[in-house]
């Protein structure tokens, strides 16, 4: 009996033996470069035709929509050169004045001086910062005034117009002419939450 016994240990321990051995090989032979797997060859080399042509069509793209960039950056900076300029508020806003005043002054007008300074954001990246000046002028300044004010290289215009009559020989007006340009929203102060101006 104990010949049976010391028999049926060593064929247990040689199975035991030979099914590590085996699990060695099925778990550490199925494997290599840290878990990943072995891919056939011949199921590579089409899978990577494909990932380079798709490549190859995206790289050609890139001159048309760097061109596009090209053409859309121009057109910002463009547009942009009609911003009025400065650091501050203040600076946009005598800027806008100086361009009412002279353009007024070129046309024969003398402004009075200023009735109001106005401001509002227009979005997250422009705002708005006006003027509204009084004159006395005779009508064809008036027109001359407004079309050489359109003609400016900045982004000016009139929110208010309001005309009333004289009653001098010379038919001349009297005028209250709002004017309003464009500017970086950095200019604006930020509002707070419940406040209103």
């Amino acid at each position: 009996m104990s010949l049976q016994v010391g028999t049926l240990d060593r064929k247990y321990a040689v199975f035991l033996a030979v099914s590590v051995v085996l699990f060695g090989v099925l778990k550490f032979g199925s494997s290599s470069g840290g878990g990943t797997m072995v891919v056939a060859a011949t199921d590579s080399i089409p899978l990577a035709e494909k990932r380079l042509e798709k490549l190859r069509q995206a790289a050609a793209t890139v001159p048309a929509k760097e061109q596009i960039l090209k053409q859309a950056q121009a057109e910002l900076a463009a547009r942009e050169g009609g911003l009025l300029r400065g650091d501050t508020k203040a600076q946009a806003q005598a800027q806008l004045m100086e361009l009412v005043q002279g353009v007024a002054k070129a046309n024969g007008i003398e402004t009075k001086g200023v009735e109001r300074w106005t401001e509002a954001p227009i979005d997250t990246d422009f705002g708005e910062v006006g003027v509204e000046v009084t004159f006395v002028c005779g009508i064809e300044q008036l027109v001359n005034l407004l079309a050489a004010l359109a003609d400016q290289p900045q982004i000016l215009a009139t929110n208010q117009v309001r005309i009333n009559g004289g009653t001098d020989k010379k038919k001349l007006v009297q005028v209250r002419l709002g004017v309003s340009g464009i500017v970086p929203r950095k200019l604006l102060p930020e509002k707070k939450a419940g406040t209103t101006s």
